[in-house]
């Protein structure tokens, strides 16, 4: 697979992702509007987030990384793979069902561990009951992730990217309908009927995500049926696998619930100190939103197409062709994530200003200032989820615990740096800082972990060609930074003035300086328009 074919797999996958993470910043955005950015708005992120929490924590780690090699194996069985995969799926949903059981029963327990500074106030209550309520999406996403992967195994990209747009215009609706009938509630005020409804809103999403793609997979050769017989050799495999996921999803968690709790103590410290800007763990997690954008439409959808070739070139021992497919992707993310990170760093207050409607410009320039501390961290982390992948093609969990181990390690203690040493009010932003700051040390141990298999990425390949692609994104950033008080019209305006002269003028230096992956970017995009 060379960049050429990388890039058509990938674009096929970024339309629908490029339409996914529109219509889930629009959820994001009117989820703002609905709760605004302090206790309340942090009340249900602390809730809504818990199923994922849990759900990677427990399995998704598995799901995603451990049974994708085990599944494309079973497609070669005589059966197509039907009896593995039905073993898989049946196995799945009865321990992800008893998850969801025994969570929702525990929810108190969760909200003390991952909220600590709410016990004893109104936001306890708030948050425990929007939790139970969310807590069933743990279910669907499982279901969802493992027939993703069944379908991935045939070939079928495109609905696992599309059937999370359904969820997100669910969100929508039920968070439109809120915003236009509910009065601007807070944590004393919202009654239990609207938590329930918003609880299950977001919850139905997920169900119409997951069973979207039954239809997908009973076009193809995989019958999937309930079977109890779990003694098969390939499933024990998969659970042994699965073990030392849960060791690595155990680790970034532990950096999570630190981050969690430090935000939302400094939210209700800054709430005690009178301070109304919204500070906390809701600016944290929409401008993680904002972040996430270009990681999610290049780095997943390139991540997506290559690993069945990385699974395939680990089986037949091919490292140097590994190393080539390795390197090409990274340059080829970096493309996009290396001026993003350069665009949130200079205009992340623009374009937060510009998107979130409904709250105070002092709550959107700090969501502004957040996500310009998260920015470094963009490429690091696309570069570390490639070199991670290539491990995952191995089989080898253990190094990736290993390299999540030194990533975390790194975010927890500059996490409680700068808790201790910023006032309340900036105590997000630095926990933006630290977590942009671990991505580093998390793509450095991966890419040297992959030595063990003589896959020998050097400096010069990937942060030689990452530093010239920052310096053209830099040398276009800043003097429309500093003119930026010139530029005409309200905070859109000004957004797309300066998105659209940056992108082209970085993409003229790209061509000026024979950055390569432009040019052959740029041929694919042109033979894909011409053949639709």
């Amino acid at each position: 697979m060379n960049n050429n074919s990388l890039l058509k797999s990938s674009t096929v996958m970024a339309a629908g992702t490029i339409v996914s993470r529109i219509t889930g910043l629009a959820r994001g955005l009117l989820l703002v509007a609905v709760l605004g950015t302090t206790l309340l708005g942090d009340t249900f992120n602390v809730a809504n987030t818990m199923p994922n929490i849990l759900y990677n924590l427990i399995i998704g780690g598995a799901l995603t990384a451990v049974f994708v090699p085990q599944i494309l194996r079973a497609t070669n069985d005589s059966d197509g793979g039907s009896a593995f995969i039905s073993r898989l799926v049946t196995v799945v949903s009865v321990f992800l069902g008893a998850l969801v059981i025994l969570s929702i029963l525990f929810a108190p327990v969760l909200v003390r561990i991952f909220a600590t500074s709410y016990v004893g106030r109104p936001e306890f209550d708030v948050t425990t009951l929007f939790m139970r309520f969310c807590l069933p999406q743990i279910f669907f996403m499982g279901l969802f992730a493992l027939l993703s992967q069944v379908a991935n195994a045939k070939g079928r990209f495109g609905p696992m990217m599309w059937a999370p747009v359904l969820n997100n215009l669910i969100a929508i609706g039920v968070f439109g309908w809120f915003l236009k009938y509910s009065t601007q509630p807070t944590v004393e005020t919202i009654p239990t009927s609207e938590i329930i409804w918003i609880g299950l809103g977001s919850t139905s999403g997920y169900l119409v995500q997951a069973f979207i793609l039954i239809p997908v997979i009973s076009k193809t050769k995989i019958k999937i049926r309930p079977r109890f017989d779990w003694r098969d050799s390939e499933l024990r495999k998969s659970v042994h696998l699965a073990s030392w996921t849960f060791i690595f999803a155990a680790i970034s968690q532990v950096s999570y619930l630190v981050s969690v709790n430090l935000s939302t103590g400094a939210a209700v410290k800054a709430a005690k100190a009178g301070i109304e800007t919204g500070v906390g763990f809701t600016p944290f997690s929409n401008a993680f939103l904002v972040f996430m954008l270009p990681h999610s439409i290049i780095t997943i959808s390139v991540v997506t197409a290559l690993l069945p070739m990385l699974s395939k070139l680990a089986h037949e021992k091919k490292s140097d062709l590994m190393h080539d497919q390795l390197v090409n992707s990274m340059r080829l993310v970096g493309l996009i994530t290396v001026p993003s990170a350069v665009a949130f760093l200079f205009f992340g207050p623009l374009m937060t200003s510009s998107l979130y409607f409904g709250i105070s410009a002092d709550d959107s320039n700090y969501l502004g200032y957040t996500l310009s501390a998260l920015s470094l961290g963009l490429a690091p982390m696309s570069v570390n989820l490639i070199a991670l992948r290539g491990l995952n093609a191995f089989e080898n969990v253990k190094l990736q615990v290993l390299s999540n181990t030194l990533m975390n390690f790194v975010a927890v203690v500059l996490s409680i740096i700068a808790a201790f040493a910023l006032p309340p009010k900036w105590v997000t932003v630095g926990l933006a800082g630290a977590l942009a700051f671990s991505y580093f040390f998390g793509a450095w141990s991966s890419i040297r972990l992959l030595r063990r298999y003589q896959i020998n990425i050097s400096i010069s390949e990937v942060f030689g060609f990452y530093l010239k692609l920052f310096t053209l994104a830099i040398a276009v950033a800043a003097p429309i930074w500093l003119l930026r008080n010139e530029i005409p019209g309200g905070n859109s305006l000004q957004l797309i003035l300066v998105i659209t002269t940056s992108a082209v003028g970085y993409l003229l230096l790209c061509k000026i300086t024979g950055v390569d992956e432009i040019t052959s970017a740029v041929q694919v995009l042109k033979s894909r328009r011409k053949i639709g």
